[in-house]
């Protein structure tokens, strides 16, 4: 097996020196900060220098905390008093004593204070289904192609790991070999100890794709189920999981949390946040893993802790700052779709929808969400999500909806970036979403993988002039799918 930490890119000044053992990545970039991340690949002290130029004049370095075994060696530093809707040109070192590594190079795009284009990426979903690393195909090269579009920032909309989707070797079916992954000791299992969860970030970073990735567009990261278990919930028992040894959901969750603040370029604990963009854009990530209950029938008729999906604390903090927001664009980042069925089994739903009928169960909090949008007459909410490993463009309308109360809005799907494609879901009529359009398998073909091109990631841009929203679905390729311009209103 391959070591997660291993590999041509490590460069090191001597033999004792901590090496930036995975690459650099920057994330929650605004117009005068931004997260920048890295690990090494021993206990040593994080340096990051940078310039607004790429000759890296003016050089300033800045002295960041210890990578230690306690955090997984990953370390980051929150660049401050930076120019606005400039380009930072950054590189990252380890020192141990008098000893430093060579450093590794980034850069990313400080949020403009004044309007200008603002472009952005989203998607989800990388290495599930046992769908890893093959060099043969070329690695995850989705990432190249998202690469050559040079945007402002990226957002990574969930499952950014799959912690319960071991991968082995070879994947065959009718007894032939049909894709070969790169492994590791980490990814040979489910992911039960923190160390564990921990590989499974390294093993992604393993990718040369998402590394030049990572070191040239800045992240905006959320998590789904996968950086757990699939279908987690406070209530899901792993009794009835033979495969792990730890039964205690909340346990698991904790490791995983970790595991994922650690590995993400994140500016605070919450992974409920927002990232303004300059005048143009706003972005508002939801978290609706952390705070839900546990998965149900998802039938009742009056909101109650057991209907929480974001819970109340977010709900009223999204409120609030959608109302605070000056942003022309309220760029909506959400794990999971809002219309589509999505079933955890025996009977359980796993998201909001809950098949036809009016607004029942976590769909009434939904409503309260909607219905408040409407009433602070807050203009410009779109949607952004992945999750269901297919691509679509939802137009909700309260003129087809049970659930009227609410001002029309659109909802993009954009994913997997490396994993099995499945779809087209069903929509639920409750908020009224009519499918635009959509790409997904063939009918009777699910699962397929990344050699079928049904991989995909979305593509905005927002108009400085106009100030019009371009959404653009494209294929793992970056072929142009389908295009919407909406109009921003006033």
């Amino acid at each position: 097996m391959l070591a997660a930490a291993s590999g041509p890119w490590i460069r090191r000044a001597s033999a004792q020196a901590p090496a930036v053992s995975h690459g650099v990545m920057s994330g929650d970039v605004i117009a005068n900060r931004g997260i920048v991340w890295s690990r090494a690949s021993a206990p040593g002290k994080m340096l990051v220098e940078w310039s607004t130029t790429e000759k890296m004049t003016n050089l300033r370095t800045v002295q960041g905390p210890m990578a230690t075994p306690g955090s997984g060696l990953t370390a980051r530093v929150d660049l401050t008093g930076l120019p606005a809707g400039q380009s930072i040109f950054y590189r990252v070192s380890f020192q141990d004593g008098k000893t430093r590594s060579e450093p590794v190079a980034g850069k990313f795009r400080t949020a403009p204070t004044a309007a200008r284009d603002v472009r952005f990426l989203w998607s989800g979903d990388t290495c599930g289904q046992g769908i890893g690393i093959n060099p043969e195909f070329g690695g995850i090269k989705i990432y190249e192609a998202m690469r050559r579009l040079q945007p402002d920032f990226f957002i990574h909309s969930g499952d950014t790991i799959y912690a319960d989707a071991p991968i082995a070797s070879e994947i065959v079916s009718n007894g032939q070999t049909v894709w070969r992954n790169i492994t590791t000791e980490a990814k040979s299992k489910v992911a039960e100890t923190l160390d564990e969860f921990r590989g499974n970030y390294l093993y992604n970073l393993m990718d040369e794709n998402i590394r030049r990735f990572h070191a040239d567009v800045p992240q905006i990261w959320q998590w789904d189920d996968h950086e757990v278990i699939n279908n987690w919930s406070p209530g899901l028992d792993l009794n009835n999981f033979p495969s792990y040894k730890v039964k205690d959901i909340r346990m698991l969750a904790a490791r995983a949390r970790q595991a994922f603040v650690e590995h993400s370029p994140l500016r605070t604990e919450s992974i409920y946040r927002r990232i303004p963009y300059g005048p143009l854009v706003d972005v508002f990530v939801l978290d609706m893993r952390g705070y839900r209950a546990a998965n149900s029938e998802n039938r009742q008729t009056v909101e109650s802790n057991a209907t929480a999906f974001m819970g109340n604390a977010q709900i009223d903090w999204l409120r609030k700052a959608l109302r605070d927001s000056k942003a022309v664009w309220k760029v909506i980042a959400s794990d999971m779709p809002l219309g589509l069925e999505i079933s955890a089994g025996a009977g359980l739903w796993e998201a909001v929808a809950n098949g036809p009928g009016p607004a029942l169960g976590r769909e009434l909090e939904i409503a309260r969400l909607l219905r408040g949008i409407k009433q602070d007459k807050i203009r410009n909410v779109v949607w952004f999500t992945a999750d269901v490993h297919y691509t679509a463009a939802h137009y909700y309308d309260p003129a087809k909806a049970k659930f009227t109360d609410f001002d029309p809005f659109w909802e993009f799907v954009s994913g997997p970036l490396n994993a099995g494609t499945f779809g087209p879901g069903k929509l639920d009529e409750t908020f009224g979403p009519q499918l635009v359009f959509s790409k997904a398998p063939p009918a009777g073909r699910s699962g397929l993988l990344p050699t079928a091109g049904l991989q995909f990631f979305g593509d905005v841009t927002v108009d400085a002039k106009s100030r019009a929203m371009k959404v653009v679905l494209r294929d793992m390729s970056g072929e142009a799918l389908f295009t919407q311009v909406i109009e921003a209103s006033r």
